[in-house]
């Protein structure tokens, strides 16, 4: 059988195609559709460029196109402006114009944003996912966190349900997954303790070093991009595919000052993309789906849970995970709120 990582190559080859296009452009002179001052934004990301960060890109290719290069935006990869424990800190220090920031890295820093790392949430439908969170971003809780920062929410992430991947005896049963070391964070490493299994919160890039020593039994991931740009599949020997316990947050904010500096055309540009910067992100997670979920068959025990499985999963870790979300934050904000707002854009998404 051929390794994981072989049987990936196209996968990551697509994806580089995907993300790393962008790359290679240079502007062409041409009339500027929004004239505007020269501007230059620093964006902070940690990792390589991937599905997450493609509508981004996207962005800022755009952005020199629509203003003739006078507006360049830039995203820094591999951490080199700040760490992702620490971008909210950078924003706050006015050391860069944006970044990407996940919830659950620092959840102290944004605990009403914990909200959508609450297992079992009605965000597994695209569609309804995309309404749901570009609602959630103008909610007053959610833009409060990032004001703390000097930060404004400007577009979700929209990472797909996760699912786990690991290696050693597949969890064929609930039962199974007692004293596993999962990494999984906020709600849904909640959820992972109410089976048993022993929560781990590390940072995406240690979880795959962590996977590869035998330090970490399994890893919950954005399903199927994530598991493949961090490498948790060149060893995993099984996943799970229908667990879908939740999700969480990564996103991109601005920072206000250097928002508020700009004229309102590039404002007005920038807030006229969103939509398309989520579209691409949707894109190409499917897209690497359609790549990464054959091989994924191929190489992995495929673990399917039962109707009555997932129900009971649902009865030990949803309403419990959720009740104790709202009451450990009712004194810091308006947190029934915050999560009741979640369904009630969700119906309206139907």
């Amino acid at each position: 059988m051929l390794r994981m990582s072989r049987k990936l190559s196209l996968g990551m080859v697509s994806a580089a195609c995907i993300v790393g296009s962008t790359f290679a452009y240079v502007p062409v002179a041409a009339a500027a559709n929004i004239e505007g001052p020269e501007v230059f934004w620093k964006i902070s990301m940690w990792g390589n460029p991937r599905a997450l960060s493609v509508g981004m890109e996207e962005l800022a290719k755009k952005a020199a196109e629509e203003t003739d290069g006078k507006f360049k935006i830039k995203i820094f990869y591999g951490a080199q402006l700040s760490s992702n424990r620490e971008n909210l800190d950078g924003i706050k220090l006015n050391a860069f114009e944006g970044a990407a920031i996940c919830n659950f890295y620092h959840p102290g820093k944004n605990p009403a944003w914990m909200v959508f790392s609450l297992p079992f949430l009605p965000l597994g439908d695209p569609a309804v996912d995309k309404h749901v969170r570009s609602k959630m971003m103008e909610h007053p809780a959610i833009i409060a966190d990032m004001e703390r920062w000097n930060a404004m929410p400007y577009v979700s992430g929209l990472l797909p349900q996760y699912e786990i991947l690991g290696k050693g005896e597949p969890p064929l049963t609930l039962e199974q997954w007692k004293g596993l070391r999962v990494r999984a964070g906020g709600g849904l490493g909640t959820a992972m303790e109410k089976l048993g299994a022993v929560k781990q919160t590390l940072p995406a890039g240690e979880s795959s070093t962590a996977f590869q020593r035998g330090a970490l039994d399994a890893a919950a991931f954005p399903f199927t991009y994530a598991h493949v740009a961090f490498k948790i599949s060149d060893e995993a020997e099984w996943y799970t595919s229908n667990l879908a316990p939740g999700t969480s947050e990564c996103g991109w904010v601005f920072n206000k000052t250097a928002y508020d500096k700009l004229p309102p055309q590039y404002q007005s540009f920038l807030i006229d993309n969103r939509d398309m910067v989520m579209d691409m992100e949707q894109a190409a997670y499917a897209e690497q789906d359609a790549i990464n979920l054959p091989a994924f068959e191929k190489s992995m025990t495929k673990i399917v849970y039962s109707d009555e499985e997932l129900e009971k999963f649902k009865e030990i870790a949803g309403k419990p995970v959720w009740d104790e979300w709202i009451e450990a934050n009712k004194d810091k904000f308006d947190s029934q709120g915050v999560f009741d707002a979640i369904w009630q854009y969700a119906e309206e998404a139907k």
